[in-house]
């Protein structure tokens, strides 16, 4: 299975924030841009289906991109970004200093309040990749967040979950899977 993993464009209002689950918009331009440059790269791919979070940064573009490549379209709840719970909508300095310090020490078991641990992301990509696998789909674009396309490049290249944080995930970037049928034959494809 091949998986064409793409990250929304840069939503409005989100410098500075904490925003996971806290339901951004997109500006025309911003659409338009990563609708064109993406569609541009996937048009000659044999892919089966889009699937996209359901917050509307990223199916804004998930509706451009299968409109564009006479896809179908489907919301996936597993794609949704992380819960910053009680953070959410907040400047980052606004943040209490300790809680954050405390949530950075062990991001991957420790929550912020309110919210979910980074594990949950991980065990929603796992069940993601199963649920994928068994529709049968050889080749589907995912459009989604920056804490799913990490979650994934840790489950899929089986790397530390802190070695994924060293890979640049842009606005509009596509990163492409192949998913094996045993952990080893997982890779990274491409990243652009």
């Amino acid at each position: 299975m091949k998986l064409y993993v793409i990250r929304h464009p840069q939503p409005i209002g989100a410098e500075g924030i904490c925003y996971g689950q806290t339901d951004l918009d997109i500006s025309d331009e911003a659409l338009a841009e990563g609708s064109a440059s993406l569609s541009g790269l996937l048009e000659s791919k044999p892919i089966d289906m889009v699937y996209s979070s359901p917050l509307i940064r990223c199916h804004k573009l998930a509706f451009a991109l299968s409109n564009d490549l006479c896809l179908a379209l489907q919301t996936e709840p597993l794609l949704v970004e992380m819960d910053f719970g009680i953070w959410e909508g907040l400047l980052w300095d606004e943040i209490d200093r300790q809680a954050f310090d405390e949530w950075m020490a062990d991001y991957v078991n420790n929550a912020p309040p309110a919210g979910e641990n980074f594990q949950t992301v991980l065990d929603r990509v796992n069940s993601l990749i199963g649920e994928l696998k068994e529709r049968g789909q050889e080749e589907v674009a995912l459009v989604t967040h920056a804490g799913v396309i990490r979650a994934l490049l840790a489950v899929v290249l089986n790397i530390p979950v802190d070695s994924c944080w060293r890979f640049s995930v842009n606005y509009n970037s596509l990163l492409t899977f192949r998913i094996g049928e045993e952990a080893y034959q997982n890779r990274l494809l491409s990243l652009i």
